[in-house]
């Protein structure tokens, strides 16, 4: 398996959380060009989920406060704890 140039840049912006433009070819696919992409599209975004995962495990392993992580993130302390700690 393999992916573009494109579609590396795009992961690239996408995971330094820089804005990105439509994927213009989107609007070119069929029906069933489009319903064909959607298995490979939710394992990148669970394979993305998990090493959010991993990366928020590996800073409470580090004692990092859930403070400084929602800080990090964007979002409340609550919001933060509630998406990614263990105990909930």
């Amino acid at each position: 398996m393999y992916i573009c140039d494109a579609c590396v840049g795009l992961c690239q912006r996408i995971l330094t959380g820089k804005p990105t433009a439509a994927f213009a070819s989107w609007q070119s696919m069929t029906d069933e060009e489009l319903l064909d992409a959607l298995p490979a599209a939710e394992a990148a975004v669970h394979a993305t989920a998990e090493k959010l995962h991993e990366h928020v495990d590996m800073l409470r392993a580090r004692n990092v406060s859930w403070e400084r992580i929602a800080t990090a993130l964007g979002v409340s302390r609550q919001a933060a704890w509630e998406r990614f700690s263990r105990e909930n």
